[in-house]
């Protein structure tokens, strides 16, 4: 090998720097982008303000436009009852902790109450569970809610699994 390298080095030699020439093309001569800066829009002591912030100038400032009203959010029932009054709402599969607060405040706090919705009640509370919307109908509640308000453990964990 080193006699290989003895007798062509000039052709190495040649081809590096050929390979560099190519590189140097590719990377930076050919390259069409030009920064040319507009000396026009500078900013000089005595003369008017710049162009690209005139819009800002002449706007009204944001503390001067009056409020608009907001409208009142329609208050949210709160059960009256202690926690040793309701059931253990997290026995329905898809019901955490989170949610049984959140059907709290809506004064769900039953599984009779489940049990008993209608469509159009499953509709009204669906809407208000917010990023909890569709686990209602999803999930099964009413059914669930059906078997545990029964005491009907065996007829749930056959349709539900176990609990």
């Amino acid at each position: 090998m080193p006699e290989l390298l003895e007798t062509y080095w000039p052709v190495l030699v040649a081809a590096l720097v050929i390979g560099i020439v190519i590189a140097w093309y590719i990377f930076v001569a050919s390259r069409r982008t030009r920064v040319e800066t507009d000396k026009t829009d500078v900013l000089d002591e005595g003369k008017g303000p710049a162009a690209r912030n005139q819009a800002l100038i002449d706007a009204a400032p944001a503390a001067s436009t009056p409020p608009q009203p907001v409208a009142e959010p329609s208050p949210v029932p709160v059960p009256a009852a202690s926690t040793d009054d309701g059931d253990d709402l997290t026995r329905i599969k898809g019901v955490g902790p989170k949610l049984r607060d959140l059907l709290a405040t809506l004064g769900v706090t039953r599984f009779e109450q489940i049990a008993g919705w209608s469509d159009a009640d499953i509709a009204e509370i669906d809407a208000k569970l917010g990023r909890f919307e569709g686990r209602i109908e999803r999930d099964n509640w009413v059914a669930q809610a059906k078997f545990l308000a029964a005491g009907d453990t065996q007829g749930y964990e056959s349709q539900f699994g176990r609990m």
